[in-house]
């Protein structure tokens, strides 16, 4: 929720947050005062943002490091559309050897190619039609120290077997179509007043969309279901966040100056 906050209203306008706007926002969303400093205290022990002391009163910018995952999370965000670009029919193919006895470094590796869009339909096998993300995963792969035990491979579906089987295997997208139908419901409704629950239901909004770049793969129309639920909901997203973000830029300044 704080990463959330800090990309939606520092981020943009490159001023520091003040503690008190933000144990304002969060308490206004359902966490305590004390969960919410302590939030503060572990994001600046990660190095995504760092302290500036005014008086007995605290600010907080963002380091390098920190501008560098919000922007690129914004970019994943904002711009995550639901459905991939045109496909030209290949896939790109990965194969992962990671010991069983490692399983800490197995789930970084699950997070991390979950996130830029891979599917694993059998253990340590990873698929993505989107053959762009290859350098990508070799950055990934690199950062695990896995470039040793791993393959990859490109090129069209071959003859056995059936491609939409394999995004069966792959993807849950049902379980994804269930996540977007709960978010259509939960946000096409809303009309927040003015100031603080614009602010809040913005801050809401945008918390719960960024799940779906981790949830959804951005197959091509090919191999998606007819009438394909996804599109609907980053349109919704789309709408309700152009229509909320200046009010709750405002109210957020505001906040500031009090």
């Amino acid at each position: 929720m704080l990463l959330t906050i800090l990309g939606e209203f520092v981020l943009p306008s490159q001023e520091p947050m003040w503690t008190s706007a933000a144990v304002q926002v969060m308490a206004g969303l359902g966490v305590e005062e004390k969960a919410a400093r302590q939030a503060l205290a572990r994001t600046a022990a990660d190095g995504w943002i760092a302290p500036l002391r005014e008086g007995r009163h605290v600010r907080w910018r963002l380091t390098g490091p920190g501008r560098r995952l919000l922007t690129d999370g914004a970019e994943r965000i904002y711009s995550f559309a639901a459905e991939g670009p045109a496909w030209d029919g290949r896939w790109l193919v990965l194969t992962v050897t990671v010991p069983e006895s490692q399983r800490q470094l197995r789930r970084q590796l699950r997070t991390r190619l979950s996130w830029a869009g891979f599917g694993s339909p059998a253990p340590s096998l990873w698929v993505t039609t989107d053959t762009a993300r290859e350098a990508e995963a070799k950055q990934i792969l690199n950062t695990l120290g896995l470039e040793g035990a791993a393959y990859s491979f490109t090129g069209p579906f071959g003859s056995i077997g059936s491609a939409r089987t394999l995004v069966d295997q792959a993807w849950n997208l049902s379980a994804v179509a269930e996540h977007y139908q709960e978010f259509i419901v939960e946000f096409a409704g809303l009309r927040p007043e003015p100031g603080e629950q614009t602010l809040l239901t913005q801050v809401r909004l945008v918390h719960e969309w960024r799940r779906f770049p981790f949830l959804d793969p951005q197959l091509p129309t090919d191999l998606l279901p007819s009438k394909w639920i996804g599109k609907r909901a980053a349109a919704l997203f789309q709408e309700l966040h152009a229509r909320w973000h200046q009010p709750a830029q405002r109210h957020w300044r505001h906040l500031g100056n009090a």
